[in-house]
């Protein structure tokens, strides 16, 4: 792809530069649907632990974008048996993969119900969206074509495993993005090495033998990533306090409480009934507008929550012990005690239960898609990563769900909270 006048240029702290050299494609950067990106943290409540945590997913989005087309270069350079009628296809649908996701990470999603990927397929399929018409100008039935590799039904398992797979560019970018922004050295990795050790095989990325070492580094960042970053108890408890605000808050729309219908941008998703127009008016700031004013709200239970929220007064963590399995109701009698509501002051958090995951391999996830395969090229023989490699074998094994109790300070401190964990 060679550069033309018309190209434009995003200056990036990953990739130094990300270029676009379809017009297409900067005229779905401009959509109002991918602008919306701007306005939603990549993090979600991470901020809370790491402050420079903050960036949006319009910056990562950009960022998958880059990667793809970094590979598809690669994959010319080698001279790679590529299917170079799938260029756009992969480009858009790394630049879109995350045009449905709510605010807040994936916070919002476990609330509500929803899922960022269905929202996703959604605009993208929608005559109403300024992402569709784009896509149907340049070509009628792209739309159909770009949700179908984001929901993973595309024909062509290669480009569904470009944009979904274990060495995905969502996921190298993410992490590289993610470790330079919380300012944390491990979970960067030579991003340009394993583009380079990439090379499709029929219907598979696979990585040449001589780049292990290589991919054992960005395994090993990103197990590092999800314990030291995106399982940080100060991250969860974020996570945790903002889940209860939003619980509460539902639970007194359910009561007809008619003051919530001030928010039309919430109110869809507490009541449940939420289409196109409205989910994408939610984004960050419209949350942070609802929790200023819930912080005086009448209900003192979600005006305590939301103002806990806005001024960072987290519950604490107190990592769950074998004790905890037959004392979590005296716990909870406890935090009563406090004059606190059990239901939204003692949250049990499992780390087993949140959207992220290390990897695996092959034998906890079966399936192709699911491994990271070595490729031989003097024997053309396939390998499984955590078969190769000892350090990627221990974490694969590991798997290690992790439960945490969370309580407000002053139940921490009480000291009856001692005498009921230690028995």
């Amino acid at each position: 792809m060679a550069m033309t006048e018309d190209e434009k240029v995003f200056k990036d702290p990953v990739h130094g530069y990300i270029y676009v050299h379809d017009p297409l494609i900067w005229d779905l950067i401009n959509t109002r649907e991918m602008q919306r990106l701007r306005r939603i943290r990549q993090l979600g409540t991470t901020y809370f632990a790491y402050p420079g945590g903050d960036h949006s997913r319009f910056s990562h989005s950009l960022g998958v974008y880059e990667v793809i087309r970094q590979m598809i270069q690669a994959f010319d350079r080698n001279n790679y048996d590529w299917p170079h009628q799938y260029d756009r296809l992969a480009m858009i649908s790394a630049l879109l993969h995350d045009v449905g996701h709510a605010p807040f990470s994936h916070a919002l999603e476990k609330v509500m119900g929803t899922r960022h990927e269905n929202w996703s397929v959604t605009i993208i399929g929608h005559p109403e969206s300024e992402v569709h018409q784009v896509l149907e100008a340049a070509e009628p039935g792209l739309s159909g074509q770009v949700a179908d590799v984001i929901q993973k039904t595309f024909p062509n398992r290669l480009v569904v495993s470009m944009i979904s797979g274990q060495l995905d560019a969502d996921r190298l970018d993410y992490l590289m993005r993610d470790s330079i922004a919380t300012g944390v050295d491990y979970g960067t990795f030579d991003l340009a090495r394993i583009i380079r050790v990439l090379r499709p095989l029929e219907d598979r990325l696979v990585v040449r033998r001589s780049g292990i070492h290589t991919v054992e580094a960005y395994l090993l960042a990103r197990y590092f990533m999800y314990w030291q970053v995106y399982f940080h108890p100060v991250s969860r408890a974020g996570e945790v306090l903002l889940r209860t605000v939003l619980e509460r808050a539902r639970e007194l729309v359910r009561r007809a409480r008619a003051p919530f219908e001030t928010h039309p941008a919430l109110f869809p998703f507490l009541i449940g009934k939420v289409n196109m127009e409205q989910y994408l008016s939610l984004d960050d700031a419209s949350l942070f507008n609802a929790f200023s004013v819930w912080q005086d709200d009448e209900d003192p239970v979600l005006s305590d929550l939301a103002r806990r929220f806005l001024d960072r007064r987290l519950f604490k963590e107190y990592p769950w012990t074998p004790a905890l399995d037959g004392r979590l109701g005296d716990v909870r009698q406890l935090v009563a005690a406090h004059a606190l509501d059990p239901n939204y002051y003692c949250i049990v958090d499992e780390t087993g239960t949140v959207y992220y995951d290390y990897y695996l391999g092959s034998q906890r996830e079966p399936g192709p898609e699911n491994a990271i395969w070595l490729y031989d090229q003097a024997t053309g023989v396939l390998s499984e990563m955590s078969g190769q490699s000892l350090p990627i074998q221990a974490i694969a094994e590991e798997h290690r769900p992790v439960r945490r109790l969370y309580v407000p300070a002053e139940v921490l401190a009480d000291e009856r909270f001692g005498k009921i964990v230690e028995g």
